[in-house]
């Protein structure tokens, strides 16, 4: 049995500054992640895809943001469990008990699921024969760049990871993008960058198709798509990658009792609590009026949610603010010198 003043479910951005906010004023904390890696969604789905909105950071890939997150809690000592999911959570006295896949318990008065979407799959091609490529030359993700330098690659989805991926891989590769309908998803400003790449003849656009069907032997060597009206065209290619969004599993979380909607968990905006009292939900799981799922908005929600727990860890302590630019006490814990 492991006691902790407070237990992140979810090891991506938002689980990992929320981390940081804990260790700075002074509470313990532990991370369980389902997955085998630290850095959730941007690690899994887009380690290489560029981000825009972090505040001070004009540019940055998943990759780049987890490392970066990282070294921000290198003075801490941060306890993580991955390839853990939290399977019970039930209620002892004032406390939680949580037990894991791995065969860990935890008792603490504070659980934060920072889980992102959940357990998460991508959606796949219909198409049988395309399971033989998986993976291989047919993906759901990115999670390397380089090895389509130079190479046909055909991209599937009509949202801004499709159009994002089409618009960057189009600077190094010959790129084919496929979609079922006449309109994009996407940003606005990223619609209209993809029509000019078609426009110069960097992008090969084909609306209204879908998968038929995936050809070769060994490797990939050409695909069929179909046009609604049942015509099909044959493209070579070298790669095929997959945006059709994400299946969204709440898992063991649908079971603890939270005021779900939609495969999204309530909360107040004062601490982001949910329905029960010392368990909390930051990032892309919770849901409130006004809500936008951005990972600076998971960042503002994991610091209210961290002085929330002070209360229920220190309860005979008074949680006083502190200014990391003059606190004697929060330089200390950073191993800072004054």
């Amino acid at each position: 049995m492991k006691n902790t003043d407070a237990l992140i479910i979810g090891a991506g951005p938002t689980g990992l500054f929320t981390a940081h906010q804990l260790k700075l004023i002074g509470l313990d904390c532990e991370i369980v992640d389902n997955l085998d890696k630290i850095g959730g969604q941007c690690i899994e789905l887009y380690p290489d895809k560029p981000i825009y909105d972090i505040p001070a950071v004009p540019e940055c890939t998943g990759e780049q943001l987890t490392n970066n997150l990282l070294n921000q809690l290198k003075p801490f000592d941060i306890k993580f469990h991955l390839s853990e999911r939290v399977e019970e959570v039930k209620k002892e006295e004032k406390n939680w008990l949580v037990k894991t896949s791995g065969g860990n318990s935890f008792l603490t008065p504070n659980v934060i699921i920072a889980g992102g979407v959940g357990s998460f799959e991508p959606r796949k091609f219909s198409p049988k024969e395309c399971e033989k490529f998986e993976n291989k030359s047919l993906f759901y993700s990115v999670k390397d760049k380089n090895i389509f330098k130079g190479k046909t690659v055909s991209i599937f989805g009509g949202g801004d990871s499709a159009l994002d991926w089409a618009i960057e891989l189009s600077k190094e590769s010959k790129v084919n993008l496929i979609h079922r309908r006449d309109e994009f998803r996407g940003a606005q400003a990223t619609v209209d960058k993809m029509h000019e790449l078609k426009d110069a003849d960097k992008i090969n656009l084909f609306t209204k198709y879908q998968m038929a069907n995936a050809h070769g032997e060994q490797v990939l060597e050409n695909i069929e798509i179909k046009h609604d009206n049942n015509e099909i065209k044959n493209l070579k290619t070298d790669y095929v990658l997959g945006f059709f969004g994400l299946i969204m599993q709440l898992g063991p979380i649908a079971n603890w009792g939270l005021n779900l909607n939609k495969k999204t968990i309530e909360v107040d905006t004062e601490k982001f609590e949910t329905n029960q009292k010392g368990i909390y939900a930051v990032g892309d799981i919770c849901t409130y009026p006004g809500k936008l799922k951005l990972i600076l908005s998971g960042f503002h929600e994991g610091a209210l949610a961290a002085r929330a727990c002070f209360k229920l860890a220190r309860p005979d302590e008074k949680y006083r603010f502190e200014f990391t630019t003059t606190s004697k006490s929060l330089l200390k814990r950073l191993g800072k010198k004054e």
